[in-house]
């Protein structure tokens, strides 16, 4: 017999359950107050790998994956987290990662220059090395530019490694640099025994590196993070492994197209050999472009700081991507303010500055891999 619907109350009342679980939602989040924290030295696969109790007699490498409310926000190697959970270090365990704290850097890339997605190549950096070879493969200044106006715009000290010089006189790519101010290192292959320091050579063999370049590069790494970046076959994992003892794989250059080969396949910090605690290296993955789309054009500007006093003639409203508009960099190029190499630089600049995609392009095609 049907009951009236008059004697029906709240326990006749069917609530469907919740799919996504029956634990109601809120904006609360534990404080995590017994949080760890680490240096990501290396991510791969979803996995991050943090030094824990850094320069300490309890320190240890820890495994984490990252909370769920974390999974829109990239981290990166050189970033200081929060680690909860099993944070032993032992075999098979694994952490849980749930902050990110501030950054005092960030070297950022976007795919390429109209590219609205910043993408985070490394935190918390104090200096950017640079490695191009003088030759085998070519330099390319529109790589060091590019590299230099990220750096500068990070907050980064840049200095910039030439290998190879024994192949190619470096000077007439230096001339490009004259007028900057950073650290400029140029290390040729070792002919003798007093002269070289053993290590693996991009071919994988033997080879000897340059002792007074290893020194002198050496020499600014104490107490500092330090990012190497370059292409593919100039020697830049040869000398990371010099300085750190590792023995990360290096590629030589293809005969036929003069491009290096990708070796690295994710940012790796390592420690430098003999150096106060907090001196790392990271050696970088390849990067095939370099987009500057988050760099505003008044900050790539100032990374030209020959040219930059060029702008107080410039008319109001002056872009100085192009001369049609009586842009006061032209004059000042002119009159030598600048120097021999100032043409060159103006030109790189206005690369820089322009919007059409096919100029990064063409840049990363003649670049090739970069590693």
């Amino acid at each position: 017999m049907a009951r009236s619907t008059d004697s029906w109350d709240e326990s006749d009342v069917r609530i469907r359950p919740n799919k996504k679980g029956s634990r109601p939602r809120t904006k609360d989040r534990p404080s995590h107050d017994d949080a760890v924290t680490g240096r990501i030295i290396t991510v791969d696969r979803g996995r991050y790998t943090a030094v824990v109790g850094e320069g300490t007699e309890d320190e240890r490498t820890v495994i984490a994956a990252r909370a769920r409310e974390l999974r829109r926000n990239p981290v990166v190697a050189g970033d200081f987290v929060s680690l909860v959970g099993d944070v032993s270090g032992e075999t098979d365990s694994l952490a849980r990662l749930v902050k990110i704290q501030d950054r005092r850097t960030l070297l950022r890339r976007s795919a390429d220059d109209t590219d609205p997605i910043e993408r985070a190549v490394v935190a918390n950096a104090d200096q950017l090395v640079v490695v191009v070879a003088a030759a085998n493969p070519e330099p390319r200044t529109g790589f060091i530019d590019r590299a230099l106006v990220a750096a500068y715009d990070a907050g980064i000290e840049p200095l910039l490694l030439v290998t190879k010089a024994d192949v190619k006189d470096p000077a007439e790519l230096l001339a490009n640099y004259e007028h900057l101010d950073f650290p400029v290192i140029i290390s040729r292959t070792a002919d003798s025994a007093a002269s070289g320091i053993d290590a693996r050579s991009d071919d994988g063999l033997s080879a000897r590196l340059d002792k007074a370049a290893v020194s002198q590069l050496r020499a600014c790494l104490d107490g500092k993070v330090t990012v190497m970046l370059g292409h593919s076959g100039v020697g830049k994992s040869t000398m990371v492994n010099a300085l750190t003892g590792a023995e990360r794989a290096t590629g030589g250059v293809n005969a036929v197209t003069g491009r290096g080969r990708h070796t690295s396949s994710s940012a790796l910090a390592l420690k430098v050999n003999d150096a106060p605690a907090g001196s790392w290296i990271i050696d970088t993955p390849g990067i095939r472009s370099f987009g500057l789309a988050h760099v505003d054009p008044d900050r790539i500007l100032r990374s030209f700081p020959d040219l930059a006093p060029g702008t107080e003639d410039c008319e109001r409203g002056c872009k100085h991507d192009t001369a049609a508009v009586n842009c006061g960099v032209d004059a000042w190029v002119l009159s030598g303010h600048a120097g021999p190499s100032g043409p060159a630089r103006l030109a790189s600049l206005r690369r820089l500055l322009g919007t059409d995609p096919r100029m990064e392009a063409q840049e990363s095609k003649e670049l090739g891999s970069v590693s």
